[in-house]
């Protein structure tokens, strides 16, 4: 079969599309023949060696939805057929308030799927929401997990909450946006590009601010009041902005550190406000079921900036790396292959 294959961490044009043998499933697993897979930023990273415990050759990705035809020992033969969208994780383990210290993503340390097959333990086979298509289930995975789990499970967002999204336009901070909505929250995000914040009022948010204008705190403190929930993927650089916006009680969920992984707080804009600061990464299998199920309850389907056929995956890479503005970039595979 054909595979995204990274040899070496040269970085994304070193991926290259290559013939592999074709995996067959093993006992407890299912063969699914993939239809679509979405990138994410995490493919740069291993790209470029800039991941714990890498291990090359790779298939990348860890996103995907397609079709079982296989299964293994063990398994229900009647998955056989089934339209899927994948778990992209192994290894959570029983605590549903942290993973294992096995916890790994498909990908990089699993396989990947980027590819015309994979195989993945049966518990990682979920039904594909009837109302989405392939390229749209597959672009779920990664950033609508760790969107919904971080909300929903570490910020218990409710409706009436006020919810900051910073960075918006990639896939975690674009699925945050629509869940809180979903949710029945006010949403305000942040960006540094006009065409972004355009975009993202277009899709609902209640008010969006230019992180590049010094004054956009100020701003976000007269237009929403007091702040309820923070989502935050780069608080090295957005900290400072909205801190003393925060609402007694304030939850800060920061789920990235885009910018840098330090950064500076003062503690009574903390503890003066009885707010918590809330780490959050992925999530487990139950949480991708929970988040399935309100995808299908709200008929939510992701934003796709822009879809690539398998014979330009490596295309695909270096689109999200250098053209890539708002939703997610999928790679598409032929159906039947």
């Amino acid at each position: 079969m054909k595979a995204l294959l990274l040899s070496s961490a040269d970085g994304p044009a070193s991926a290259a599309l290559q013939d592999v043998e074709t995996p067959a499933p093993r006992a407890g697993e299912a063969a699914v023949a993939l239809r679509a897979a979405s990138l994410n930023h995490r493919e740069l990273w291993i790209s470029r060696g800039l991941y714990p415990g890498m291990t090359l050759p790779t298939i990348l990705g860890a996103d995907g939805s397609g079709i079982v035809t296989a299964v293994g020992e063990g398994v229900d033969p009647a998955l056989v057929g089934r339209e899927t969208v994948l778990y992209p994780a192994q290894h959570w383990g029983e605590n549903e308030a942290f993973p294992s210290d096995r916890f790994g993503l498909l990908g990089m340390p699993g396989p990947g799927t980027i590819a015309e097959t994979i195989c993945v333990p049966v518990e990682n086979v979920f039904a594909k929401p009837a109302h989405l298509s392939h390229t749209q289930a597959a672009a779920l995975p990664v950033a609508a997990l760790t969107a919904f789990r971080g909300l929903t499970v570490k910020a218990n967002v409710k409706t009436g909450d006020t919810v900051l999204v910073t960075g918006i336009g990639g896939g975690v901070a674009t699925f945050a946006l629509f869940f809180a909505k979903a949710l029945g929250a006010r949403v305000f995000v942040t960006s540094g590009s006009e065409a972004t914040l355009e975009a993202a009022r277009a899709h609902g948010a209640d008010g969006a601010f230019n992180y590049r204008d010094e004054s956009w705190g100020k701003a976000l403190r007269k237009a929403a009041g007091a702040i309820d929930v923070v989502f935050d993927g780069a608080p090295a650089s957005a900290f400072s902005g909205y801190a003393r916006t925060l609402a007694m009680g304030a939850r800060v969920v920061l789920y990235g550190s885009t910018g840098g992984p330090n950064f500076t707080a003062a503690a009574p804009d903390l503890f003066l406000r009885h707010a918590s600061v809330i780490g959050t990464a992925m999530g487990s299998p139950a949480d991708f079921g929970a988040m399935l199920d309100f995808v299908s309850a709200h008929r939510l389907a992701p934003v796709i900036d822009r879809t690539f056929p398998f014979a330009e995956a490596r295309d695909a890479l270096l689109y999200l790396e250098n053209g890539h503005h708002f939703g997610k970039v999928v790679v598409e595979m032929p159906a039947g292959g």
